[in-house]
């Protein structure tokens, strides 16, 4: 196995919290993966959702409140998203590719031990590697109902077909806004067409703690609830917001530092 690259490439760039370094790593299949790492104490991990990257994470509360806390922020483009490779082939995306990408990744960083944030689709991203990496202390699926679990989900088939040509009236400002940012359209449909649909009864099965929060205006993805009560470890808590906006705000993070 290809697990780690003999080149890496390190770049700097401001953000809020002062000089982010900007590193890559090749993945299995050789795809770029780009990451930032700051901060020098306990890890954790912070997933981005559909049509994002890792800069959204920037100028947070969240992000901001985990350093100030002392925490080690660790934040990656995922494959096809901000400055990652975006591969067009059907097999660079299977078999959980992205899962894949995010283990080589703490791998590589050597993380022991972790915890893990993910907001939209970057808790369906989390869910599956809490299946996959028994690293992970805690976990936070943000944004996120119980609807990713069924295979035949009709809000992400409904997204894999905008992005290969079939839009609907759910999906066209998804897709405008994919034009006005000039982003990959054969990636983001293939982020959706190969996207993990963890079944119900393995969540069922983690042991690790898991917070589930979400806005008080946001079912974009399902019942929140619901899927708490399918995880053995589980607590609920819903804060003031919507899908778009709950993520950036400090109720949303003084829960997650609480949680943590």
């Amino acid at each position: 196995m290809k697990i780690f690259a003999a080149l890496f490439c390190t770049m700097f760039f401001m953000t809020n919290t002062g000089f982010a370094q900007q590193n890559y790593f090749r993945s299995f299949d050789g795809v770029k993966i780009t990451y930032t790492d700051e901060g020098f104490g306990e890890p954790v991990l912070l997933l981005h959702g559909f049509l994002n990257s890792g800069k959204s994470w920037d100028n947070t509360e969240l992000k901001k409140d985990l350093l100030n806390k002392g925490y080690r922020v660790i934040i990656p483009d995922l494959r096809g998203c901000g400055q990652s490779d975006k591969p067009q082939e059907e097999s660079s995306y299977q078999d959980n590719a992205e899962v894949k990408d995010i283990k080589l990744l703490m791998t590589h960083l050597h993380a022991k031990n972790y915890n893990a944030i993910g907001y939209s689709r970057g808790s369906i991203v989390l869910a599956e590697l809490l299946t996959e990496d028994p690293r992970i202390k805690k976990a936070v699926f943000g944004g996120m109902g119980i609807d990713f679990t069924n295979p035949k989900w009709d809000r992400r088939l409904a997204f894999a077909k905008a992005f290969n040509g079939e839009v609907s009236e759910m999906t066209k400002g998804a897709l405008d806004y994919a034009r006005s940012i000039n982003a990959d359209f054969r990636s983001l449909y293939l982020q959706q067409k190969y996207q993990p649909a963890t079944p119900k009864e393995e969540l069922s099965q983690l042991n690790v703690k898991i917070l589930v929060i979400a806005g008080n205006e946001d079912l974009d993805n399902g019942d929140p609830e619901a899927l708490k009560k399918i995880l053995k470890k589980s607590k609920l808590v819903i804060v003031p917001g919507d899908h778009n906006g709950t993520w950036k705000t400090k109720a949303f993070s003084k829960e997650i530092l609480r949680f943590l």
